[in-house]
């Protein structure tokens, strides 16, 4: 009788449900972009959102609230009513790294506050040298390091960035040392190395690509298992003879926690259509992003991972927040 009694009242609950995800967006939803415009997450977020809104016939606008290293906006968006009319996309990857780093400052749990829709993009790291280091190769690069402890420096674009995160990974895996030199943002960070007045950096592929093609600076690897459609010319790390060093700022769409899971469900199938469609995949690929699609399970499980991963850098390496 009580097992009979749970399936009536499962099926009530889910009948109730089936006509709000059935009407759903019956108005114009909110999509939360964490950064000013201008960057990979807002280039994301606005594909996705011009898709979304032909699909819909209703407007999926996006709304920048940048601060606070991207905590800002999530916060906001984790604390929206969780009606799928306010969603997230997230930098995955920094929002991750945030959770160990500054975890008083964030307002939010990424794990917790949030329903995971699908990944959306991920834009991998590579490694760029000045072209006056000796090192040729990703190998003589560890040797050269190894040799002189600390005389190599690296440039990244600030203290707890996938850039710096993603080379202290790099220094734990190949037990080197190199100093770290922070900037405020990729722009200075590039200026520098360009310049030689800092050696190297690991940086997004698309904004090291241009300068790698003008010789001003020369790819050592790409923190990819497989080399990206936009650098078939660079080996992967493991290709180098690193395997395992992945590093890659990542991308995802995320409803605020209790949002109703067909309507979580209905915004997953609306996204696998849309990172399907050819002239997405192009121009995403024209900035650099590698689509990717994942299901709310699999999205959860990418950031649970993003998390451990990111929190045993942070303790290993000693890193500490500005």
């Amino acid at each position: 009788m009580i097992a009979r009694r749970a399936l009536a009242l499962a099926a009530a609950l889910f009948a109730c449900a089936l006509p709000a995800a059935a009407a759903y967006p019956e108005r114009p939803v909110t999509m939360i972009v964490p950064y000013p415009p201008g960057g990979a997450t807002d280039a994301v977020a606005r594909l996705v959102a011009q898709k979304l809104t032909d699909a819909f016939g209703q407007s999926v606008v996006v709304e920048n609230k940048g601060g606070a290293g991207g905590n800002l906006g999530a916060r906001a968006a984790s604390q929206a009513r969780p009606d799928g009319y306010t969603l997230l996309m997230g930098a995955i990857t920094a929002h991750s790294i945030s959770m160990t780093l500054t975890p008083q400052i964030n307002g939010y749990d990424l794990r917790k506050d949030f329903a995971p829709v699908s990944m959306a993009g991920t834009v991998p790291l590579m490694l760029v040298v000045h072209p006056a280091v000796e090192a040729k190769s990703l190998q003589e690069f560890i040797a050269t390091a190894k040799a002189d402890p600390g005389k190599l420096n690296f440039a990244s674009a600030g203290n707890g960035t996938t850039q710096h995160l993603g080379a202290e990974l790099f220094k734990l895996m190949t037990k080197t040392k190199m100093q770290h030199i922070p900037y405020k943002g990729s722009g200075p960070a590039m200026t520098d190395v360009i310049g030689g007045r800092v050696q190297a950096t690991f940086e997004t592929g698309p904004a090291a690509l241009a300068h790698v093609k003008a010789g001003r600076l020369r790819a050592l690897a790409s923190a990819t298992a497989t080399r990206p459609p936009w650098a078939p010319d660079t080996p992967t790390a493991a290709e180098a003879g690193l395997p395992g060093f992945e590093v890659s700022a990542t991308y995802g769409l995320l409803a605020p926690a209790g949002t109703p899971q067909p309507i979580v469900d209905r915004l997953n199938a609306e996204l696998k259509k849309v990172l399907a469609m050819p002239d997405v995949k192009a121009k995403f690929e024209s900035v650099g992003v590698i689509p990717m699609y994942t299901t709310p399970e699999q999205t959860a499980a990418h950031i649970r991972g993003e998390i451990t991963k990111w929190a045993g850098v942070i303790r290993e390496a000693d890193v500490r927040a500005e």
